[in-house]
């Protein structure tokens, strides 16, 4: 039976208080709710709360969360994925 593998996880302090922490899992079969084959979080976080998140919860599939609203996100490819999530980190920066 193939395994998930990670693909990403890492960490990066923008500010004092602020980090983004990305994390994306290559998955044998598509999580429930997404039609690809990638499980992911991506987070921006500010002074310990979550501002923005792109993830892919189980039963949800791809979606992102904008302060407190949650909103489907049409997933086309890890690239384009990455590129939204750094443009949607832009806008929150100072």
């Amino acid at each position: 039976m193939k395994q998930a593998r990670s693909l990403m996880k890492s960490r990066t302090t923008l500010s004092e208080g602020m980090f983004v922490e990305m994390v994306v899992w290559q998955v044998p079969a598509s999580v429930p709710g997404s039609l690809h084959c990638y499980k992911y979080r991506l987070a921006l976080v500010s002074n310990g709360q979550c501002v923005l998140r792109y993830d892919n919860e189980a039963g949800k599939g791809d979606h992102k969360h904008i302060g407190g609203a949650e909103v489907p996100y049409t997933f086309q490819d890890l690239e384009t994925l990455l590129k939204d999530f750094r443009e949607d980190v832009e806008k929150w920066l100072p």
